[in-house]
């Protein structure tokens, strides 16, 4: 019998923007959740945990179900929120969340200071990216480090062997910004929204055209007269949608160019590396995205977890799993910078009958009409292939029959805003539906 190495475990950790994203979170596989306040995490649109009573509640139903809960507060603060962090964390810091992930040196100290027994995880916002850096923060008693998404599978591992006794966190899917670990300055540029204060509109994903430019002789750039550039200034231009007339010139070096947006991170035929590699928490963005996302993911990465853990092969069908959900395209970040022509093939070949689409979730049972009660989300239809999504296993049926409110049967369910009801067992309330594509 060959013998199976043994692994430790690492945390699976999920985004909660809201209470019932962290309790799908929770039911579907992750081990910890963060989430932030509005005035002092990167994340303002889509929180619900500026609420003090919410975020308590929050705390303490992670903690009771044995999880753990990271408050994050990662901003990189101008001087008036350095003036009130302190009295607004108190309390805070009071409901025992079982650690702060933060950025901004100054009040990491203030933190260290005030209470130095809260635990202190490192934001990715503070770019370590070498074993010199983790040491330094640990120095300042800092007990985790999330590392930087600009890192190789190689790095992180030399990091790990420098620096064995601190616990290194990674991401492993979600968004990727176009700047180096987030610290993107368009927000802010275009509409005075800066990214580092929690207020991003995500300008490097609006729709940009590309137009050829000439410069003239006193080097000012300007649209060219011929479609395409002269053959002394070879100059390419960004037009943004509702920007029109202002024209912003491409710049480029050896390396590329960096203003368009980034594919989404999706690492998880990663994960058994980074387990050997031992790091000890796996993390998954998306604190603004929905519950159905954090649902996908988290179970998704559990399974991933658990397959490296006992030692069994990865599973390409859960790379299918991922593509229902939202995205920009998929890429593994730098993880591995050069791709072999049979980790291409592998990766692509993956069976398309996997791919789901979310069309809906499973509100009630109606014991009167046997059937139950659907809040649609996506259009689907009667003779579709549905998976069943819920916490205690996922499964397929074939829809045969639809109702409308009155009972009357039908053959579609039109999008979003209609309630249907459908045949499913009755302990499904809760559930969530996806449509094979």
């Amino acid at each position: 019998m060959p013998v199976i190495p043994q692994f430790r475990t690492p945390e699976l950790l999920a985004p909660a923007g809201s209470l019932a994203m962290m309790r799908t979170a929770l039911a579907f596989g992750a081990d910890a959740v963060y989430a932030g306040q509005p005035r002092y995490s990167l994340r303002v649109r889509n929180n619900d945990f500026g609420d003090l009573e919410m975020l308590g509640g929050a705390i303490g139903e992670a903690h009771a179900a044995g999880k753990r809960f990271y408050v994050v507060s990662n901003v990189l603060p101008h001087n008036p929120k350095v003036r009130t962090y302190l009295a607004d964390m108190a309390p805070v810091v009071a409901l025992q969340p079982d650690a702060l992930i933060m950025a901004d040196p100054g009040l990491i100290d203030m933190v260290r200071e005030s209470w130095p027994e809260m635990p202190v995880h490192l934001s990715v916002q503070a770019n370590t990216v070498n074993f010199a850096a983790v040491r330094f923060w640990k120095k300042l008693g800092i007990s985790r480090i999330i590392l930087s998404r600009e890192l190789s599978l190689d790095e992180v591992a030399e990091i790990r062997q420098e620096c064995p006794d601190i616990e290194l966190e990674v991401f492993v899917h979600g968004a990727l910004c176009i700047a180096y670990s987030g610290r993107c300055l368009l927000s802010g540029y275009f509409n005075h929204r800066d990214s580092n204060q929690g207020t991003c509109t995500n300008s490097c994903r609006w729709d940009y055209k590309v137009k050829a430019g000439e410069a003239d002789a006193a080097g000012d750039v300007h649209a060219g007269r011929s479609g395409a550039p002269g053959p002394e200034a070879k100059v390419w231009l960004l037009e943004e949608k509702e920007r029109p007339g202002q024209l912003m010139p491409i710049e480029e070096d050896e390396h590329g160019t960096y203003i368009l947006n980034s594919r989404d991170l999706r690492a998880i035929e990663h994960v058994q590396r980074l387990i050997e590699i031992g790091i000890d928490s796996l993390k998954i963005e998306g604190r603004t995205k929905s519950p159905y996302y954090v649902a996908r993911t988290a179970q998704v990465y559990r399974r991933a977890i658990d397959d490296a853990v006992a030692g069994r092969p990865f599973d390409p069908r859960l790379l299918g799993e991922l593509e229902g959900l939202a995205n920009r395209g998929y890429t593994d970040g730098f993880y591995q910078r050069h791709h072999e022509h049979e980790m291409q093939n592998y990766l692509r070949g993956h069976s398309e009958s996997g791919r789901s689409l979310y069309v809906g979730d499973v509100l009630a049972w109606d014991a009167a009409r046997g059937l139950a009660e659907i809040d649609v989300k996506n259009r689907f239809s009667v003779g579709d292939r549905i998976e069943v999504i819920h916490p205690g296993g996922n499964f397929e049926v074939a829809l045969t029959r639809m109702e409308n409110a009155k009972g009357v049967p039908i053959d579609v369910a039109p999008g979003s805003g209609h309630r249907v009801w459908i045949p499913l067992p009755a302990e499904l309330a809760g559930a969530m539906l996806a449509r094979f594509v």
